[in-house]
């Protein structure tokens, strides 16, 4: 080979080689991450594969990860043994509207102790986040006797009201935390202008603090659509059961005749996971940045 013809092919070799090394890099990264990301979304396959089996395959030894023969009824017979679309409203309704007050009233108390100076603000701060350890069975009873006198109890009013009135210290926490990221210099102009509280709280504020609502939105939601022990206590009638009494239903009141109810109940399961994933998936972007910033400032 000449000198040439060595030192025409030298950066050629010089990029295959940056070439294998990022190869390389990449596969010590995202291995892992795809073996982690397999792991964790395995009882997720699993459990559509259970909703597809027949009462044969789902108690056969060794047991099978696919079905004999794809249950598609499975499906259909959910909604004709319990008022599945009735669960699914009522979940839908204390989702959406216990959200809102989450949201709403959260965000409006954080403002206060973000953009506010008064005696006691940080020890009134402080003994809000000390309520994050009290336990919910704590307040479990005092609550009960409450809304018994408000005469609440077999309605939807316990599941959603209360969320209309602070909205819970972690949530008041996430937005103190990013409204702190916000500069004050915005408050100070729009106030120049005129505008009041509610208008830079509404107008400046809020706006910019997409990322943050977004990411309390979805913790609320999941929390609000998963919650069991509270629809438990305070529903007693079928058509008031959200989607969690609802699974509850499948187990042990919903006629099957006598067949096994686990590949039903798999199927209402994943039917009840799909708000909550498009939720997600429309507000992801919001939500990882909201989750980088928060914390920024303290």
């Amino acid at each position: 080979m000449s000198v040439a013809t060595a030192a025409a092919t030298a950066p050629a070799r010089r990029a295959a080689a940056r070439r294998l090394r990022r190869a390389a890099a990449y596969a010590v990264w995202y291995l892992p991450a795809t073996l982690l990301g397999l792991l964790f979304v395995g009882p997720f396959l699993w459990a559509i594969s259970s909703s597809l089996k027949s009462p044969s395959d789902l108690f056969a030894y060794p047991p099978s990860v696919l079905p004999s023969a794809p249950q598609w009824r499975n499906y259909a017979r959910i909604w004709e043994i319990a008022p599945l679309l009735v669960f699914l409203e009522n979940s839908f309704l204390v989702g959406v509207l216990a959200t809102l007050g989450q949201v709403l009233s959260a965000s409006a108390v954080a403002y206060g102790f973000a953009r506010f100076r008064f005696p006691g603000r940080d020890l009134l701060f402080v003994c809000l986040l000390s309520t994050l350890i009290l336990p919910q069975q704590v307040t479990m009873v005092p609550r009960f006797l409450m809304f018994k006198q408000l005469g609440w109890l077999d309605t939807l009013y316990p599941l959603w009201v209360p969320s209309w009135l602070g909205g819970g210290a972690f949530f008041v926490f996430l937005m103190r935390q990013f409204f702190l990221t916000i500069p004050r210099e915005l408050d100070d102009a729009a106030e120049i202008d005129g505008a009041g509280t509610v208008r830079v709280f509404w107008s400046i504020v809020m706006p910019l603090a997409v990322p943050a609502v977004a990411t309390v939105a979805i913790f609320a939601f999941l929390w609000n659509w998963n919650e069991f022990l509270q629809a438990l206590i305070y529903l007693n009638r079928v058509e008031h059961f959200t989607m969690p009494l609802g699974l509850r239903f499948f187990m042990t009141e919903a006629g099957t005749g006598g067949l096994p109810k686990e590949a039903l109940l798999m199927a209402a399961s994943l039917i009840d996971t799909v708000p909550p994933i498009l939720l997600f998936f429309a507000l992801q972007r919001y939500f990882i940045r909201g989750v980088v910033m928060t914390g920024l400032k303290g």
